[in-house]
């Protein structure tokens, strides 16, 4: 699956000849190497490992070799998740060539281009509620060479059941549970794999009819609902809205809630 995808990406076909590019896959290698090594365990060779090797990891992070240090990073409004934490998701998550997966909190779309090595990148679907974050993503994988992975701007608590079900959930932002749609929206041989919890977090791994187990503790953004998400213009109530508002408020008081009638 790796040797296609690379194939498939124009400009990383010559990594041994271009000297930008072989720096770049230098620096990835060491990369997944430190997170392959024995002392941190944090991802298998295969398939994790050979994935987060053949993405071209600074298409998704504008730091150039920075992209490969084992850090988070601020773009467009969101956090885009250091290496071992996206490794140790998609690790956990477990997936098989050909699973349907639905990523929620699509970010920068470095998580959906590791998937897409490992289960194909037209069985990758992510959505996220920030339209920002959505064109982002799907401009990044067009770069990095996965166009055929789906992103959409959609409420991530409601799932994208027009493609349910999945035979693998990914949710990259931290609920105190497992949202009722997402539940639904799984294979009956399904995995879900999601932070739960508020101030303390854990990494919470749902095998379709068993029940949640929890893992390693973690720090998640919460997931948003609707409205909730930056750049959403708040709407004030104008003057007039006031007037009528406490109008009608006062029409619904009785009895000694109203303050003008004598009682004595």
């Amino acid at each position: 699956m790796a040797a296609d995808t690379r194939a498939r990406v124009g400009p990383f076909k010559s990594l041994g000849t271009d000297r930008g590019g072989m720096e770049y896959a230098v620096a990835r290698d060491g990369m997944v190497d430190s997170l392959e090594h024995e002392l941190r365990g944090v991802v298998d060779p295969d398939p994790v490992g050979t994935a987060m090797r053949a993405v071209p990891r600074h298409e998704f992070v504008d730091a150039d070799h920075r992209a490969y240090n084992d850090r988070s990073f601020e773009a467009y409004g969101t956090r885009v998740l250091a290496p071992s934490t996206a490794g140790a998701l998609v690790q956990a998550l477990a997936p098989d060539p050909g699973d349907d997966v639905l990523i929620v909190g699509a970010g920068v779309g470095y998580t959906a281009a590791v998937l897409a090595e490992i289960v194909g990148a037209e069985h990758v679907h992510a959505i996220d509620i920030a339209r920002r974050v959505v064109w982002a993503a799907r401009d990044n994988l067009r770069r990095a060479g996965y166009p055929g992975v789906l992103v959409d701007r959609r409420d991530g608590a409601r799932g994208l059941p027009a493609y349910a079900p999945f035979d693998r959930i990914l949710v990259e932002a931290a609920a105190l549970d497992v949202p009722a749609a997402l539940r639904e929206q799984l294979a009956s041989d399904g995995r879900l794999v999601m932070p739960l919890g508020a101030g303390e977090q854990r990494l919470a791994t749902l095998d379709a009819g068993d029940e949640v187990r929890e893992g390693e503790p973690v720090a998640f953004a919460p997931l948003l609902v609707e409205g909730e998400q930056g750049g959403v213009p708040a709407r004030n109530r104008t003057a007039r809205e006031d007037r009528e508002h406490a109008r009608k408020h006062a029409e619904r008081r009785r009895g000694w809630e109203l303050d003008w009638i004598d009682w004595d």
